[in-house]
């Protein structure tokens, strides 16, 4: 288990606790009172430092090397019943941008969505999440073969950007993020949109209009990274916590503004700490957020989602 330096206090507190539960264990002492003292603090620790996190530390906790992925949420979503497609039909299969058909009992959807690595070399693999512009036309053909089948979206968000090498921008990357968000608005099936990691840039609006937009408690969306708001406004990544502060990229913030419409709650400790519990709650909060569409007529749903998008960044005095 990795620690960010705001959970020290929680590694010193769980060491002390396996500590004493071992010595009970290897002796005839009596350690159940300490115990149990020890882990009353934890989780009195525990609450204490997560109901009080920073923009920054949602950030760091939103990229956290033992949260789950999009194929782990997928994988324990569907089970078996998920077949991964692969390719745009154009340039190659981008690795970076993953989808395919699943299913939540008897209900099929579409999932897309950004994938990262879990060490060095399935970063490499997965280039850090970053999706060329043949990643996005890969999901926009997945997206558009649900449309024809009457099949539901299901889009998870988690990525640092789109790649913003030569390469991504001489095939089009703006062009192919735009079509996406194009066609996305007047998609004829639902579309639910999860933020389970990273929400940055065009990169992650290129998978993210949907009817429902849902994020995860300690996750972040914006236009820019807090380092490279720092970056471009102080010359230094040393103004990275303010940068965050002022970015308001928080899920509160969003559902503040509207930009979200429900956010949804993480364990103790984050997505990691109790993965299964996680992959319960956002599998149920699918489920419930396909209920309020799945009876909406195509014209009535795009036009729903018109009139949502429209509506945001509108204000009355």
């Amino acid at each position: 288990m990795e620690y960010l330096d705001f959970e020290l206090p929680i590694k010193e507190l769980e060491e002390q606790y396996q500590k004493a539960c071992n010595i009970g264990a290897e002796s005839e002492v009596d350690v159940t009172a300490t115990c149990k003292q020890i882990e009353k603090k934890l989780i009195e620790t525990k609450k204490g430092i997560y109901k009080n996190l920073t923009a920054w530390q949602r950030v760091q906790l939103s990229r956290h090397p033992n949260r789950p992925y999009t194929l782990d949420y997928i994988k324990a979503i569907c089970g078996d019943t998920f077949l991964e497609l692969h390719g745009d039909r154009n340039v190659k299969d981008d690795k970076a941008m993953i989808g395919g058909l699943g299913k939540i009992g008897d209900q099929s959807f579409m999932f897309v969505g950004q994938q990262k690595g879990f060490n060095t070399k399935t970063r490499q693999y997965r280039n850090f999440g970053m999706a060329n512009p043949e990643g996005y036309r890969k999901a926009l053909r997945l997206m558009k073969s649900a449309e024809k089948f009457g099949v539901p979206v299901v889009a998870f968000i988690d990525t640092p950007g789109a790649y913003p090498g030569l390469e991504a921008e001489e095939r089009g990357q703006g062009e192919a993020i735009a079509r996406n968000i194009l066609e996305m608005t007047r998609l004829k099936v639902p579309i639910i949109v999860v933020i389970i990691g990273e929400g940055a840039s065009g990169g992650a609006l290129g998978i993210g209009v949907g009817d429902k937009v849902l994020m995860l408690e300690n996750t972040w969306y914006s236009v820019i990274s807090p380092e490279s708001c720092s970056s471009i406004l102080w010359r230094s990544w040393e103004y990275k916590e303010v940068a965050a502060d002022a970015l308001k990229l928080t899920a509160k913030d969003m559902l503040k503004q509207k930009l979200i419409d429900e956010i949804v709650k993480e364990p103790l400790g984050g997505a990691h700490s109790n993965r299964e519990e996680t992959f319960n709650t956002v599998k149920n909060t699918i489920l419930a957020s396909f209920e309020e569409f799945r009876n909406l007529s195509p014209k009535d749903l795009v036009n729903k989602r018109m009139d949502k998008y429209s509506n945001m960044g509108v204000f009355k005095d």
